[in-house]
């Protein structure tokens, strides 16, 4: 298993999201994700992990079928009739019978694992599915390009126009998250987990000063084709937009030299 071990340099480990009743089983499974370098968040009842899904942001799902108030069959229908956004999703059970792994996987499930479960087998599964989803460009650390902007995150340096951008480390990683993401919105606890750690004791007004600052340094204005918006009781998205000029007419964007 290569993993994500977090370091200084990290930009964003994916978020995933487990549902699961069983205290020691849950407590397992939190040591495997977190062991892979992954921001794992547990829930033991269905009611709860639906209301984060409809107003956290995750990269992934881990749902046990049988829990005392919503099943995971239940939490899986919820999820896929009512998010705003495909979240992958892994079923895990006891139920080892093929009509229950084909009604999990008709019902939306990407994958399904019968317990026991094994721990190389689960983890690899996990990372199958992360690669397999949007969330393939948080997990390698390749350059790359959107617009006028690109991006060396092992080097940590972003470029606007072939002008490298002076950012701190944290803007640096929320730039990383809100690049390779356009379009999707990212709440503020997964921002404060991803760029601060899930551990840090920090409110969510850093990340909107931190939001405001990026705003400025990149210029993300709607003049210049961008717009960085908060979303009502769900975070920030960063939307790609055709710029405009006073006469209506679509903008060019300035070159580096000018």
């Amino acid at each position: 298993m290569t993993g994500l071990t977090p370091n200084e340099n990290s930009v964003a480990a994916p978020r995933i999201a487990v549902l699961e009743d069983d205290p020691s089983q849950s407590s397992l499974l939190e040591r495997w994700i977190t062991s892979e370098g992954y921001v794992c968040h547990v829930f033991s009842r269905g009611q709860d992990i639906v209301k984060a899904l409809l107003n956290d942001t995750f990269d992934l799902v881990v749902l046990d079928w049988e829990v005392p108030d919503l099943s995971g069959e239940q939490v899986l229908k919820v999820i896929r009739k009512s998010s705003r956004e495909y979240v992958p999703v892994l079923f895990t059970t006891a139920r080892s019978r093929e009509e229950d792994m084909v009604r999990a996987l008709k019902n939306g499930a990407d994958d399904y694992l019968v317990k026991p479960l094994r721990r190389l087998e689960f983890l690899a599964r996990i990372e199958a599915l992360l690669r397999r989803f949007r969330t393939q460009a948080r997990v390698d650390n390749e350059p790359f390009q959107i617009g006028p902007y690109r991006v060396d995150v092992s080097g940590r340096t972003l470029w606007r126009n072939g002008v490298a951008i002076s950012l701190t480390q944290k803007e640096f990683n929320l730039a990383v998250l809100l690049l390779r993401d356009v379009g999707r919105i990212l709440s503020r606890p997964y921002l404060l987990d991803t760029v601060w750690g899930p551990r840090a004791s920090i409110g969510a007004r850093t990340v909107d000063s931190h939001i405001s600052q990026l705003r400025s340094k990149l210029d993300l204005y709607p003049e210049r084709g961008w717009r960085l918006s908060a979303v009502y009781q769900r975070g920030y998205r960063l939307e790609r937009i055709e710029a405009r000029d006073d006469d209506g007419e679509p903008a060019a964007e300035p070159s580096g030299n000018a």
